[in-house]
């Protein structure tokens, strides 16, 4: 039997490259952004119209805090639920484990922990992207992550299914 000594990467897609990967950060970014600042002035409004108190800017420090927050809770939801962001939805990739099963919230966690010090020393936690065999950044490999072009995972596996249900159907 040939199909069940098929090559298992076939089911989960190629590794995502840097542009795709830099351009739905910059999405995500503008997104969470923009979700953050509607939901913490209607927040604020709301607050002011309701108590009649003007949350005011001097407690920047607050507000930079609940930004953090914010970005934490985006993206550990995001890549824990589904395993990819809208911006990464929009460009078609999708953050799993190594070994193409789902990420889970807990792995997610341990990547978002980690992605800040991807960007320390000049960037040098995210050459393995550009550089490395399988793309994976400091956070991939904390979280025993990788990200891949999830088309091609619908692709592959409806193939590789399809190719296992020609012998049964012949018999």
């Amino acid at each position: 039997m040939t199909d069940a000594a098929a090559p298992t990467e076939n089911l989960f897609g190629h590794y995502a490259g840097v542009a795709s990967r830099t351009i739905a950060l910059i999405i995500d970014a503008a997104l969470s952004f923009g979700l953050y600042t509607v939901g913490t002035a209607s927040g604020a409004w709301l607050i002011d119209r309701v108590f009649g108190t003007n949350l005011n800017q001097n407690s920047s420090a607050l507000w930079g805090l609940a930004f953090l927050g914010w970005e934490f809770l985006y993206f550990w939801y995001c890549w824990g639920a589904s395993g990819k962001t809208p911006g990464a939805a929009l460009l078609g990739i999708r953050v799993v484990r190594q070994d193409g099963q789902r990420l889970g919230f807990g792995r997610a966690f341990i990547r978002i922990l980690v992605f800040p010090f991807s960007f320390l020393f000049f960037g040098l936690g995210l050459l393995g992207a550009l550089l490395g065999k399988q793309r994976r950044t400091w956070h991939d490999v904390a979280a025993h992550s990788t990200v891949i072009y999830d088309w091609d995972a619908r692709a592959a596996r409806l193939r590789f299914l399809a190719q296992r249900a020609e012998p049964s159907a012949s018999t």
